[in-house]
């Protein structure tokens, strides 16, 4: 499946991350996404693309190039794609700021949110010292954000950029890996950091992320948390797969 892009050559993107996503919709590049299970990142032909079995990774017939690690993904396009310099900017200064928020978010928003719902939500048992660790760590990170956001809009400069934009999902998950209770924002306690997502969420990008996405977890059968339908935790889903698997062993 190839879509013609704005200079007359083909991308057909295979990738699963709505960073990556995101960039691609507010360039408005041409992309195809292939949709997969979860359990199947580890297994061919997926790992022929990405050895490390994870999410997300692009092939790029424009440049016949394949590409693995949201990061590196999104500098990737902004240095192919955004000729227009929409979500960059031309200075060695601020190229660098916009790294260092993009690095930011890779090491410390990536890994202790991801953590903090995966002990909240996902982990077949409870364990307080966990939860506690990650929960206070997702804290923090939000306190050293708002400090950044400080009298600004956007991170560096005077517009939305890529740097930006690559925090907005893992902020919209961030009730549910926090398990807010119903009606509360956790980012209340944050105004700086609440007032700058709500900017990028109404962005006409987001919306159409949201539209793909919903479409495409409907399809696999999935709830928003990722969990298949029916199943509420990560141990009923690993039974599952074992179950799915000793099955086709059968065939």
């Amino acid at each position: 499946m190839l879509k013609e892009d704005q200079r007359g050559g083909f991308a057909d993107f295979i990738l699963v991350d709505l960073q990556v996503v995101l960039i691609l919709e507010e360039l408005q590049v041409p992309y195809v996404i292939e949709s997969f299970r979860f359990n199947d990142v580890k297994l061919k032909p997926y790992t022929n693309i990405c050895p490390n079995g994870r999410v997300p990774a692009i092939v790029d017939p424009n440049t016949n190039l394949t590409l693995w690690e949201s990061g590196a993904i999104i500098q990737y396009l902004e240095e192919v794609y955004d000729t227009d310099k929409k979500l960059t900017y031309e200075s060695l200064n601020k190229k660098q700021l916009l790294n260092q928020y993009l690095h930011f978010q890779m090491s410390g928003q990536g890994p202790y949110f991801g953590q903090a719902g995966w002990f909240n939500v996902l982990h077949h048992e409870r364990i307080p010292s966990a939860i506690e660790r990650y929960n206070d760590q997702v804290k923090r990170f939000l306190a050293v954000l708002n400090t950044c956001l400080e009298g600004k809009a956007w991170l560096v400069g005077d517009k939305c950029t890529f740097a930006d934009l690559s925090f907005v999902p893992w902020n919209c998950r961030l009730d549910m890996l926090l398990q807010t209770p119903p009606g509360e924002d956790p980012l209340a306690k944050y105004p700086n950091v609440q007032a700058w997502h709500h900017r990028m969420v109404d962005r006409p990008s987001w919306k159409r992320c949201m539209e793909v996405r919903d479409k495409l977890m409907d399809d696999q059968g999935l709830m928003p948390n990722g969990m298949p339908k029916g199943i509420n935790n990560i141990q009923k889903y690993e039974a599952e797969i074992a179950r799915e698997a000793a099955e086709k062993g059968k065939e």
